[in-house]
């Protein structure tokens, strides 16, 4: 009885003292500089939900902006800055010059574009009808994006891109230079699976969507069970319906052997967010991991008639000794988790505390089973390569 009141009195000290060390550790863990030129046109709040899981994975290793300071979510990007009070401030690229922009092609080690959609007026002023489509305060790519990323690919420097990048509202010009400059083309497609798309019960599909679907098809929205909506060029939606049009409704993403091994991905995951149908040229980009679904014979008709693919790509790559560039065909740098377990070194052994396994849809498993070993990869190999170089 006496061994179990002592077991019952030091477990609470163990479980406080091993956060303290996994602080302490990451404390000691060495900087490094790594510039990275962050864009992000898509925030709504300073929490920076569409670049939070990439500056987690830097403040997480270490890497450091110049040569002391670690990176802010709220500070440490280019593109739209929310103040209080309907107020903001747009401190992106269309700004510089082009001797600014070869200064920061310069002094960048690699840029990542994590969201170039934008701020709409409706979603800023006032807050309201968030789900309908209204003018843009702020969004799409721009002639001094592309001139960037130009300058970076043509100094040999890493250009990490995702969706929305090359999608509404970014002009048609600037779409054609980014598809020339990375050897890709956007087919037009965007999609999302639902969890519910009965719109009495779930009111966070958007309203511009149900239009455009009913404005085609006599007013009717006959949905109500999960599915997939796939939105074109031109306000073609195509809607799968769990039961009827897929076998299993959650898209997922199949990953190539050598790469997952690599990466330590996992053969297969869920993905429950919004992605493109992006296109590669084969000759100069692989496909590292595809998007899939569980088709119907109806599911299957239903792509074909309109011309979509039921295999495409979720990661791409060009590594060569010209340049270095990722494309990820998903929103997959925006997950809701806390900032704060990127101080905890080998937080990664206790992700399942972070993780339902019951909930098949959940973003947060996204980060912890696929983005953060992926993005931490690859950053990581990369700063070992251009150390390397430096000596």
């Amino acid at each position: 009885m006496k061994r179990n009141r002592r077991y019952a009195y030091f477990f609470p000290w163990v479980l406080l003292l091993i956060p303290l060390l996994m602080w302490f550790l990451w404390l000691l863990t060495p900087k490094k500089q790594l510039v990275v030129a962050i864009i992000d046109k898509t925030v709504l709040t300073p929490e920076g939900q569409e670049h939070i899981s990439l500056t987690w994975i830097l403040n997480h290793y270490r890497f450091t902006k110049d040569a002391r300071h670690l990176y802010s979510v709220s500070d440490d990007y280019f593109g739209f800055f929310p103040k209080e009070n309907e107020k903001f401030r747009v401190k992106g690229l269309e700004r510089f010059d082009a001797s600014l922009l070869d200064k920061l092609s310069n002094d960048a080690d690699l840029a990542y574009y994590t969201d170039a959609y934008g701020i709409f007026s409706n979603e800023w002023y006032l807050k309201k009808n968030m789900a309908e489509r209204s003018g843009t305060v702020y969004g799409g790519l721009s002639v001094q994006d592309i001139d960037f990323m130009e300058k970076m690919k043509q100094k040999k420097k890493l250009v990490l891109a995702e969706f929305n990048t090359i999608g509404s509202p970014s002009a048609a010009a600037e779409r054609y230079r980014f598809e020339q400059l990375f050897a890709l083309k956007w087919t037009g497609w965007i999609g999302r699976y639902f969890s519910q798309l009965d719109t009495v019960k779930n009111k966070n599909i958007p309203h511009w969507l149900i239009k455009g679907y009913m404005s085609r098809h006599n007013n009717s929205w006959p949905f109500k069970n999960e599915g997939v909506v796939f939105v074109g060029e031109g306000n073609t939606i195509v809607v799968l319906e769990a039961g009827k049009d897929l076998l299993s409704p959650l898209p997922y993403m199949v990953t190539e052997k050598t790469f997952r091994e690599h990466y330590r991905l996992p053969e297969k995951v869920n993905y429950s967010y919004w992605f493109d149908i992006v296109i590669p040229d084969s000759s100069v980009n692989k496909v590292h991991a595809s998007f899939t679904l569980d088709l119907t014979d109806a599911g299957k008709e239903a792509l074909r008639r309109n011309g979509i693919p039921t295999v495409f790509p979720a990661v791409q790559s060009h590594r060569g000794k010209d340049y270095q560039f990722w494309y990820f065909s998903g929103d997959f740098c925006d997950n809701p988790i806390s900032f704060n377990t990127s101080y905890f070194k080998g937080i990664e052994l206790f992700k399942f505390l972070f993780m339902n396994r019951m909930d098949h849809t959940q973003r947060k498993s996204f980060f912890w089973r696929f983005y953060r070993p992926l993005v931490g990869t690859i950053l990581k190999e990369y700063y070992a390569e251009k150390s390397k170089s430096a000596h």
